[in-house]
């Protein structure tokens, strides 16, 4: 394991379930998803990332049977106890295993789902469970001002487990600082943070530094952008896709080395579909990104809400 790779982690979201916005599923994934068929894959992925040096995991309630699906994988290796787990509650998976489903998931910050979700959590994935998140926390959900709710979590903090929130749309950065401010019995209750950053939305980027001073960890998800920073992707940018030919690197791997590049980044999940893109978003631990590449992956940034609305327009499949 290399201290690069060591700062990958490899997250669930788009294997454990039979669909999610990332582009090109259909050539990823093939017709054959179900429960069966997306477990195996998942192992296999789950295989690569820990032989690749990966020690962190992320899952969610929402991502279909991601939980189940790592809970398995570990019963099946009792001889790896070095991974550290990472869930979210707050959103419901509710898509029937089908891809043509018309609600994939339901979003609910309360008091009451927090306690059902965790009791589920625990049931799955027990003591190995490492952090908490607040799945896509915003000022809207009410979930930053529940006095009641930060009291339930920060039960779950007294019994060794770090409480976060993982973090969506243009106001990432406000949703940050408003949880750093929170404290429960004197002690900061939000000690993790899992934000979007990549190239084409670094506007969170200051806040996460802000938050990493402070000693808490903080999680890159999306680095490749739903699919739009990978090699032959539709969507991909043509700037992005110019840079990375001009560099002599394969799209994922510059846009996962210019995550890993911030200082202020605990971990930056891979969100790999199979064996293969484990192994290439892996090898962008090993890159060093040349200082005069810099201005060129910032100019690549999109404006924020501009970014967020194609995002929420993406289609399931």
């Amino acid at each position: 394991m290399t201290a690069g790779t060591s700062q990958l982690g490899i997250g669930l979201a788009a294997v454990a379930r039979p669909a999610y916005i990332t582009s090109g599923r259909a050539a990823d994934l093939g017709a054959h998803r179900d429960v069966d068929d997306l477990r195996v894959r998942t192992e296999a992925v789950l295989d690569a990332a820990y032989a690749a040096g990966i020690r962190y995991v992320d899952v969610a309630r929402s991502y279909g049977r991601a939980e189940e699906f790592l809970a398995g994988w570990l019963r099946r290796h009792p001889e790896i106890d070095d991974v550290e787990i990472g869930s979210k509650w707050g959103y419901r998976y509710v898509g029937g295993w089908r891809v043509d489903a018309s609600v994939h998931e339901v979003k609910d910050h309360s008091l009451a789902a927090f306690d059902e979700q965790v009791a589920e959590t625990g049931a799955l994935l027990g003591p190995r469970l490492g952090i908490y998140h607040i799945h896509s926390a915003t000022p809207e959900t009410g979930a930053l001002e529940d006095t009641a709710l930060h009291r339930a979590l920060a039960g779950l903090r007294e019994r060794g487990v770090r409480v976060g929130v993982s973090t969506s749309g243009p106001a990432q950065a406000d949703t940050v600082r408003r949880a750093l401010e929170i404290q429960v019995d004197g002690a900061p209750l939000f000690t993790s943070f899992q934000s979007t950053w990549n190239v084409l939305e670094p506007s969170v980027g200051a806040a996460l530094s802000e938050a990493a001073g402070t000693g808490a960890r903080v999680i890159v998800k999306e680095a490749v952008a739903n699919g739009r920073l990978t090699p032959g992707a539709p969507d991909a940018p043509p700037a992005a896709a110019a840079l990375a030919a001009e560099v002599g690197l394969p799209l994922d791997q510059l846009a996962i080395a210019a995550a890993l590049a911030q200082p202020w980044a605990w971990r930056v999940l891979s969100g790999a579909v199979d064996p293969l893109q484990v192994t290439s978003n892996a090898a962008a631990a090993a890159v060093v990104l040349p200082p005069a590449v810099v201005p060129a992956l910032g100019a690549l940034a999109e404006e924020p809400r501009a970014y967020w609305s194609a995002r929420s327009a993406r289609r399931w499949s």
